[in-house]
């Protein structure tokens, strides 16, 4: 995989930074999703494909990128197909700290030093070419805006954005309202990002144990316990998931 096009993961990473505070937007919700990214990336890289619920590893050579190259190898030490929710709701601490590094690195953000409270020590990230992210964001506005499906990888960025609650933050208030239910409805122009970004929601409704029937039907499903038959399908946390950073940023 060559470095000339951004991963699915550095995209929804710069979507989700706010270029006023620099902090992130969603940032528990947000490791869940840059796992789900990573293997929508690998998938559209051709490593790996779903297998029902499951995703099975079909190429395991490595892509040249370090940090999918990881996430494939573990897929592959799996040794079977894993499904996407457990693989998904596993340990995500410091992948959000790894990508920022990583943007860092390539110049696309840089971190500014600063201090919670006056004591607390808190790194900000600012993004350095606002271009980049206008462009990103002008994918996701294009094809809510003209109805006209998306290509593969802008469908499972919109779907990303949507399970992890990025659409008040791109869309807010009530005049979003429209936009924030047009990017849910991207979800099944790619059936990698709708399966992953159902999985990544279920993780956050803490309805993982259960198989999943297929990505449309799930779509209509309540969560388990849950407050109603749309909040899943607009992709709010039922509750935060446990086992990702709580701050990395200024939160």
């Amino acid at each position: 995989m060559g470095r000339s096009r951004r991963t699915l993961p550095e995209e929804l990473l710069l979507l989700a930074l706010d270029p006023t505070t620099g902090t992130t937007a969603q940032p528990q919700s947000l490791d869940l999703g840059l796992a789900g990214a990573q293997l929508v990336e690998l998938a559209l890289a051709g490593r790996i494909a779903p297998d029902g619920d499951r995703i099975a590893v079909v190429v395991p050579r490595p892509t040249g990128d370090p940090t999918l190259d990881c996430a494939l190898e573990l897929l592959r030490r799996r040794g079977a197909p894993v499904r996407a929710v457990h693989w998904i709701g596993g340990p995500r601490l410091g992948l959000r700290q790894t990508y920022l590094s990583h943007l860092e690195r390539c110049g696309m953000v840089h971190a500014v030093a600063g201090q919670m409270c006056g004591v607390l020590p808190t790194t900000r990230y600012q993004a350095t070419d606002t271009e980049i992210s206008r462009e990103i964001r002008a994918r996701l506005d294009s094809a809510i805006r003209t109805g006209v499906p998306p290509d593969p990888r802008t469908a499972a960025l919109a779907a990303l954005a949507h399970a992890v609650g990025l659409g008040k933050h791109l869309y807010p208030g009530n005049e979003g309202r429209s936009s924030r239910s047009r990017l849910r409805d991207l979800i099944r122009h790619d059936p990698m990002g709708g399966l992953v970004a159902h999985a990544v929601m279920d993780v956050q409704n803490g309805v993982a144990a259960q198989p999943r029937r297929s990505p449309a039907a799930a779509g209509r499903q309540a969560p388990a316990g849950g407050r109603g038959a749309t909040e899943p399908a607009r992709g709010v946390p039922a509750q935060p998931h446990r086992g990702s950073m709580a701050r990395v940023v200024a939160h």
